[in-house]
């Protein structure tokens, strides 16, 4: 009988509060949850057996634990940054130090860089973790690893400028030199952009200088809107070949990375063309990319299952601009919080947290789900803990 009274309380106050507040509450105590169930269903070193695995597994509850999978693992620290940021609660910010020994170990590296990957891509997600985990922990070690590997790694596969048909454009896979893709030069653009914001705060900057990086962002994302973007429509096309051919594929992926990179070259230069690229490129995925009653199409698992979290992640960095007008910021609003409700109320495990990637459906109680649509989930509650009100 004594919490009683406790309860009654807390009942009241929840009953006066704002109905804003009320939302924020909700998001808040669904995102700890589900970065909660993260850790204890995907984090190898959770499981008896295996306490040193600082790696996250690729299906739930030991049921795949493939290490062949290099780029979740960027994703999943991503969201262990989002919930250190959101509580600043340590214990979030112990899983850095694990992590950054885990993640090298079980990735096919070289013997003089055991981070560096094969595809391109993958390595410039690390990097963008890596940035993260510097700007939220003030740690130089993690800056000065994703420079280096943004400097010795990514940057040199752009190119050659003059050589048709692609004149230049960053590489998607080291052994695949003319393949130039929009999952390569999106968050190429973003790294170099995200370098020159932070190049200040870092005490061993190298010898390159800050400028060379914004430089670096534009023409990499010049090349990607004048190559694999739809001017008139906003949607991005997935590559240009190796016998330069457009491969014509839109994914939530490439949308949201030509996004963010749009929105941080904005912020960079306060060239406004940049906001406007951002807006048209979520307004396609509004209108053309969500016919699933409203809301993104269902995936399961694979590569796909992190699509749609990619997109949340810098579409609502665009909807908290100061700059975005009026109309857009509601439109925007009312499209990702319906997609949140969508799943919590439908697509979320409540006993267990985990959602699987099908919106309309949540997983049984014993059901395993993949890493990859558990991280998506997770990147739109965390989304909704720092979206503002409009």
């Amino acid at each position: 009988m004594a919490g009683r009274p406790v309860k009654i309380f807390l009942c009241f106050l929840l009953s006066i509060m704002p109905i804003a507040v009320k939302a924020q509450v909700h998001w808040e105590k669904t995102a700890e949850g589900m970065s909660r169930a993260l850790i204890t269903h995907f984090w190898g070193a959770s499981f008896q057996g295996y306490p040193d695995r600082y790696y996250f597994n690729y299906g739930s509850d030991l049921s795949n634990m493939v290490t062949y999978h290099y780029w979740p693992q960027a994703h999943a620290m991503d969201v262990m940054v989002d919930a250190y940021l959101r509580t600043s609660d340590p214990y979030y910010l112990d899983f850095y130090p694990l992590w950054w020994v885990g993640a090298p170990r079980y990735n096919s590296g070289k013997p003089e860089d055991p981070w560096w990957n094969v595809y391109v891509d993958d390595m410039e997600w690390i990097v963008l973790a890596q940035l993260r985990m510097f700007e939220s922990s003030h740690l130089e070690k993690y800056f000065t690893k994703a420079k280096q590997l943004y400097n010795d790694y990514i940057w040199p596969t752009w190119g050659p400028e003059n050589e048709a048909p692609w004149f230049g454009g960053i590489t998607w896979k080291v052994d695949v030199s003319k393949s130039k893709n929009a999952c390569s030069n999106g968050p190429a653009a973003i790294i170099a952009a995200r370098i020159f914001s932070l190049y200040d705060l870092a005490a061993d900057r190298g010898s390159k200088s800050k400028q060379a990086y914004q430089d670096e962002a534009i023409k990499i994302y010049s090349w990607l809107r004048n190559n694999l973007y739809d001017p008139a429509e906003g949607k991005v096309y997935d590559n240009m070949n190796s016998r330069g051919g457009i491969g014509r594929a839109v994914y939530t992926y490439n949308q949201g990375t030509f996004i963010g990179a749009a929105h941080e070259l904005y912020k960079i230069t306060g060239n406004k063309d940049y906001l406007a690229d951002a807006v048209l490129a979520s307004n396609y995925v509004i209108d053309h990319l969500s016919d699933n009653n409203g809301v993104l199409r269902n995936s399961i698992g694979g590569d796909g299952g992190l699509f749609n979290g990619i997109f949340f992640r810098y579409f609502v960095k665009l909807i908290n601009e100061p700059a975005l007008d009026r109309a857009m910021r509601e439109k925007f609003h009312q499209y990702i919080t319906r997609c949140a409700t969508v799943l919590v109320e439908n697509g979320l495990n409540p006993k267990t947290m985990l959602y699987g990637g099908d919106w309309w459906k949540a997983p049984a109680d014993t059901a395993k789900v993949g890493l990859t649509p558990m991280l998506s989930g997770c990147m739109l509650m965390e989304a909704m803990c720092v979206l503002k009100q409009h």
